[in-house]
């Protein structure tokens, strides 16, 4: 096993870890690509805002509960039954799809279903897999891990975008693929119950992070320390150009595509062409563009990108404008950003970098998707009330207004970056004076 760095006693746990992320990866595509399609087409986009709200508040409390459950609980158990709730719900979903429930609350409850796959299933996972190997390994086999998840995605899309046409062949209907969904998590509940049943894991003590602690610890920081405040501004509103770029491709992709089946199709390809778009820039250009450009400067990519991806959409409102502008705006974001912001994590003190992690990645951007929802939502309902029928103009010159308030933040921010820095320090090692000698800014 020396091709893939692999260490006696290793092959085991990699396969089993690398197959329940492969597994979740898999089942969660089928169900992001299927439940937006389904949405859109029987519902309507606008209706997403109120999803997308609904989805958000969801996040928070998952997220709150997840701090609450990952320290208290055998990680092993915690995993396995969080396969077994995700098995059940996805039965319990078939049902309503078999009693015909209403296509609102069907395609609802499974979009909010596979938004917990993405969301919660990882959380719990990457928590495990820390426990399980030391740094070292983690080092080494986190990323063949990874990389058997991101199979799982390639397979998921697949799948997704062919189904409608088997299933039709065989004169069954896409709602099957819940049952499918339902077989994976069984099988990963299987497969943890006697791939693990042996594995020791480290007893770690970490302090639990209530919600409203963590809400005021962050906050605290990120206000006290100029050069994080400002960055809580940039990654709020490109969260909020975010949605309205998401929210719009879904306006203008079911104005084209009517029925499923096509835009089932049309939506694969796209996710398709977004995780290629990930995996090129990540692997090519991330690094890179963040050794040459330092930290600081790095964190300009994101609101130039919102910037030039505002301009695309509002000059180009249509399908491909939307298209272009949603692609422009995330592979940066989801790079070269997400590297960046945990590359200056870490200079936050240990015992409060959770605290001030979890507010800036989970309840900041759930924070600019309600604001989104809500402020979206109140363009539409206004237009429509006022006989406007191009209401995108306006939230899109939004998201216009907004990129240029992540533009100018970070700019302030790379303006109090090194004197935030030195600050923070001073306060963080007043016990060893004689630190900074041995420091490179």
């Amino acid at each position: 096993m020396r091709i893939w760095n692999l260490r006696p006693g290793e092959l085991n746990l990699v396969l089993i870890l690398g197959f329940a992320l492969l597994g979740n990866a898999l089942a969660q595509k089928i169900a992001e690509i299927e439940s937006i399609s389904r949405f859109i087409t029987d519902v309507g986009a606008p209706q997403f805002l109120l999803l997308m709200l609904v989805n958000s508040v969801i996040s928070i409390l998952m997220t709150g509960t997840h701090t609450l459950l990952v320290d208290r609980f055998n990680r092993i158990k915690l995993l396995r039954a969080t396969c077994f709730g995700l098995g059940l719900a996805f039965i319990f979903l078939r049902c309503l799809f078999v009693l015909n429930a209403p296509a609102w609350l069907n395609n609802s409850l499974f979009y909010l279903l596979s938004e917990q796959q993405f969301t919660f299933f990882p959380l719990i996972f990457w928590v495990l897999a820390s426990d399980v190997f030391d740094p070292r390994q983690a080092q080494r086999l986190f990323p063949l891990i990874s990389a058997l998840g991101l199979f799982g995605n390639l397979v998921g899309i697949s799948i997704a975008a062919f189904s409608q046409d088997l299933l039709r062949r065989v004169n069954s209907d896409s709602a099957e693929l819940l049952i499918l969904n339902a077989i994976i998590y069984l099988v990963l509940y299987i497969t943890i119950i006697f791939g693990l049943q042996n594995v020791s894991i480290r007893e770690t003590r970490v302090q639990v992070q209530p919600l409203k602690e963590t809400l005021l610890e962050g906050w605290a920081f990120t206000k006290d320390v100029p050069a994080f405040r400002y960055l809580t501004i940039s990654i709020l509103a490109v969260v909020v150009c975010e949605n309205i770029f998401d929210f719009h491709l879904l306006f203008t992709s079911g104005a084209v595509f009517s029925d499923q089946a096509s835009y089932q199709k049309f939506f694969s390809a796209f996710v398709l062409a977004r995780v290629i778009g990930y995996l090129v820039f990540e692997s090519m250009f991330t690094r890179f563009l963040i050794d040459k450009l330092d930290l600081k400067n790095s964190f300009l990519l994101s609101p130039l990108a919102a910037t030039g991806a505002a301009f695309v959409a509002i000059t180009n409102p249509g399908l491909w404008g939307s298209i272009g502008a949603v692609l422009l705006h995330n592979v940066p974001l989801y790079t070269v950003d997400k590297t960046s912001r945990r590359s200056f994590l870490a200079f936050v003190p240990e015992e409060r970098r959770g605290r001030v992690s979890l507010f800036l990645d989970s309840y900041l951007v759930a924070a600019g998707a309600i604001a989104t929802a809500v402020i979206v939502g109140v363009i539409i309902l206004v237009s429509r009330s006022l006989g406007i029928t191009n209401y995108f103009y306006i939230y899109l010159t939004l998201g216009v207004f907004v990129a240029f308030a992540a533009l100018f933040a970070i700019l302030k921010m790379r303006s109090v970056y090194d004197a935030s820095l030195f600050n923070w320090r001073l306060k963080r090692r007043q016990r060893s004076k004689n630190i900074f000698d041995k420091l490179d800014f």
